[in-house]
């Protein structure tokens, strides 16, 4: 059976999970460890994304993280194979580290936000790395520790979530201290890591066809979340996939594209193809940028490799491409849709 695709959105809610391939170690020493999280907090910070939890856990890492100007795809793309490539060559090691693809599950904010933050930041306790729970305050593997200010990581969103427990730092690291330490007798939840729903063996038209049925929703293993949210986010999902496949029947490709938003523009379809920084170039760049990725389904990378820029510019260019108006306008035109 094929992979299903992944869903994501800006500002989309992901617990990720990476494992060594056949439970090998992924960090071997405090080196492995602090290179993945300086390039983490790199990757993070450059890209706008929130990190809202994580452990590392010798064979696998948790990551709570909140879609920014780039897909988490791309990021997580980005993190494992510049990692796999230091750690390779570190311990003068050959082949593939990580397991497969990483699982990715799209959580529903309310109500698993703080209960996704309690299960990773509670991986080395359950796990027996720490001894009890005041050993976690100081433990630098885990975001728990920033959290309580123990241990700083400029890159981790820490005052999103103690904002939840108190508008004052004191009191909302107590407040914060005292949930996690609650959920210690919870012991392990395979329902946050497992999608939490069931998986429903006809994908979005299954769901469809539930409408005012009275029995219970199915689900999908790559959503967290009730069954109006699932519907929803399979519902955005499947209209990505339409637009996409309608552009295709429509012999719609990156170069006609192109040469349509020049035209649109008023510009010669060469000057969005080369390094030309005048303003109305620029905008060009930005709306095929967005409407390449978000409508044709050509990726991020393949992008750049075909505009000559770097996937960075091309992840600028798009996120700028999505906020002119001209955008929907040309979506319209070309799709039938809004961009």
């Amino acid at each position: 059976m094929p992979r299903k695709a992944r869903i994501d959105a800006p500002g989309a809610l992901h617990h990720i999970i990476v494992r060594g391939i056949d439970r090998t170690a992924i960090f071997r020493d405090d080196t492995d460890y602090e290179t993945f999280l300086l390039r983490l907090g790199s990757l993070l910070t450059e890209s706008s994304t929130s990190c809202l939890a994580w452990a590392l856990m010798g064979n696998h890492a948790h990551l709570l993280l909140r879609t920014g100007r780039v897909p988490i795809s791309t990021l997580m793309r980005r993190l494992l194979t510049g990692y796999a490539q230091q750690f390779n060559r570190r311990h003068r090691r050959h082949g593939v580290l990580f397991q497969n693809r990483y699982k990715s599950i799209l959580c529903e904010q309310e109500p698993y936000l703080l209960a996704l933050v309690r299960y990773i930041h509670l991986n080395p306790l359950r796990a027996g790395i720490v001894e009890d729970i005041a050993a976690l305050r100081s433990y630098p593997r885990c975001g728990h520790s920033a959290l309580l200010g123990e241990v700083p990581r400029s890159w981790q969103d820490a005052e999103y979530i103690l904002r939840l427990f108190d508008s004052r730092r004191r009191q909302a690291r107590q407040a914060y201290e005292r949930f996690v330490a609650e959920g210690v007798a919870q012991g392990r939840r395979p329902e946050l890591v497992g999608g939490g729903l069931i998986r429903s063996a006809g994908g979005w038209a299954a769901i469809k066809a539930l409408r005012g049925d009275a029995g219970p929703v199915m689900g999908d293993e790559r959503i967290l979340g009730g069954g109006e949210f699932v519907q929803a986010v399979l519902e955005q999902a499947q209209e990505q996939f339409e637009k996409k496949t309608l552009a295709r029947m429509k012999g719609l490709d990156l170069e006609t594209l192109i040469e349509r938003v020049a035209e649109n523009l008023g510009l010669a379809a060469a000057g969005l193809q080369s390094a030309c920084k005048q303003r109305a170039a620029v905008r060009g760049r930005a709306i095929v940028c967005a409407l390449a990725i978000d409508d044709l389904g050509i990726s991020g990378r393949e992008l750049s490799r075909r505009l000559k820029l770097s996937p960075s510019a091309v992840s600028k260019l798009a996120h700028r491409g999505r906020k002119d108006p001209r955008t929907e306008t040309l979506a319209k035109a070309l799709f039938g849709t809004q961009a």
